[in-house]
């Protein structure tokens, strides 16, 4: 009866032994499969990261082409503006020629008009030579009439000849001298009109040429708007593949350190089942000893005694990342870019030392356009990843890769970065950090400040 008793407890012991081990591996899988889950979401991210970098680079090749397009047109520009411009100058070089042309003509019309001035008062005096007796006039015909003989005829016929013949060259001379004068006129009119006509031409076209210019150096500044914002965006993905690579990376450690931890725990359980099944043998024998077992528990320092400055650590899985006063919440606020502060802000002045929240790997320990120094530390907590992120500090005192503890100083406070004023910027996501913030909690759920 009491052999049988025995062996009910050692079945009993076993079998409990046993439903342990299986209770741990189903939690170590559900661990593991979290850690797995959690890679392969990140994993995802990386591939849409990669596809949005494509699509930023074809965008600004686009864009590169257009520029290229556009700069290619306003040289052609810049050129025709530099031959109108040449040829308005030489324009304006004939006008002035034409105008000096002018200036001469008018001296040379004023010698025509005085000459046909002169001429006008010659024949006026001819004329009144001609009048006799009262002023009658005295016609030619009359004159050779009155001859007393052939002689005086042949003498009378002959002055007669020559005061026609002089006062029609006169008549011919004004004549021409007259149509000379109106035709000079009308040319050198005629050759400015068609000079100011002309360079009138090309002031438009010059000005038209001068509104093409200045609508694609529009298009041009916008183009370069736009490939600038790509470029920052491409930038903001590729910074954010790289926190995600470290990530992954971080991830995969987790992954691997988790496996070894199973790996041992299901051996130190196959030992003890094994121990206790020997135990159990021993007391179905009647020969089992009595012992005395001790456990050990390994304490954690935390990096080190504390600096001066440093916050106490405080019991749980995280704790508060520097001293100070809270100045700013998590949370929708108004002054933001955003209209969200997607973590917790903490002031002090002076030197202020800041410690890891909490074990983990440091992802990322670099220098970002709007965190300024900056860290990110990766935690595996029970199988579940999170992230906290450290912003704005005067230094870091960690590398990428490395393994801290809670409490260990990892940097100090300053105001780099988009920042203004000394503060620690301190962000708590619920697995790895995303651009869109949209996985970030308020850090004073799992920390006391």
């Amino acid at each position: 009866m009491k052999k049988k008793s025995l062996l009910s407890v050692t079945l009993a012991s076993v079998l409990g032994f046993g439903g342990l081990f299986a209770y741990q591996s189903d939690a170590f899988a559900s661990k593991l499969s979290n850690l797995q889950d959690q890679q392969k979401d990140v994993q995802n991210k990386q591939s849409n990261i990669h596809s949005n970098i494509k699509q930023k680079e074809n965008k600004i090749d686009e864009i590169k082409g257009k520029q290229n397009n556009l700069e290619s047109e306003l040289e052609t520009l810049d050129v025709n503006i530099a031959d109108t411009d040449e040829k308005i100058q030489e324009k304006q070089q004939q006008i002035d020629v034409a105008k000096r042309e002018i200036e001469k003509l008018k001296s040379e019309i004023n010698a025509l008009k005085k000459r046909i001035k002169e001429r006008n008062e010659l024949l006026d005096k001819r004329a009144r030579t001609m009048q006799t007796n009262g002023g009658g006039s005295v016609n030619y015909l009359d004159v050779i009439l009155g001859a007393d003989s052939i002689a005086d005829l042949l003498d009378r016929v002959s002055a007669v000849t020559t005061l026609v013949n002089a006062d029609k060259q006169i008549i011919d001379e004004q004549k021409r001298d007259q149509a000379e004068l109106e035709k000079k006129q009308a040319d050198v009119t005629k050759k400015l009109n068609n000079l100011q006509e002309m360079q009138q031409k090309l002031q438009a076209m010059k000005a038209e040429l001068n509104q093409q210019k200045s609508r694609k150096n529009v298009i041009l500044k916008e183009l370069g708007k736009q490939k600038k914002k790509l470029e920052h965006d491409k930038m903001s993905l590729e910074e954010e593949n790289a926190i995600l690579s470290a990530q992954k990376s971080a991830i995969e450690k987790a992954i691997q350190l988790e496996k070894d931890r199973i790996a041992e725990e299901q051996r130190a359980a196959a030992e003890a089942a094994a121990a206790q099944k020997q135990q159990s043998s021993y007391s179905t024998n009647g020969s089992g000893n009595s012992g005395n077992s001790s456990n050990s528990v390994n304490s954690v320092s935390s990096g080190g005694g504390e600096s001066s400055g440093t916050p106490a650590v405080s019991s749980g899985t995280f704790t508060r990342p520097a001293q100070g006063y809270v100045s700013s919440e998590f949370g929708r606020r108004s002054f933001d870019a955003d209209g969200f502060h997607s973590g917790i802000d903490i002031a002090k002045g002076g030197t202020v030392p800041i410690v890891a929240a909490g074990d983990g790997v440091v992802t990322r320990s670099y220098f970002s356009s709007s965190y300024g120094n900056c860290i990110f530390i990766t935690h595996s907590v029970n199988g579940k990843i999170y992230t906290t992120v450290y912003a704005h500090m005067s230094s870091r005192t960690i590398g990428e890769n490395a393994t801290v503890r809670k409490g260990q100083v990892i940097g100090y406070m300053g105001s780099t970065g988009q920042a203004y004023g000394q503060h620690l910027h301190f962000e708590f996501y619920i697995g790895p950090w995303t651009a869109s913030h949209s996985n970030a909690v308020n850090p004073r759920n799992y920390i006391n400040f």
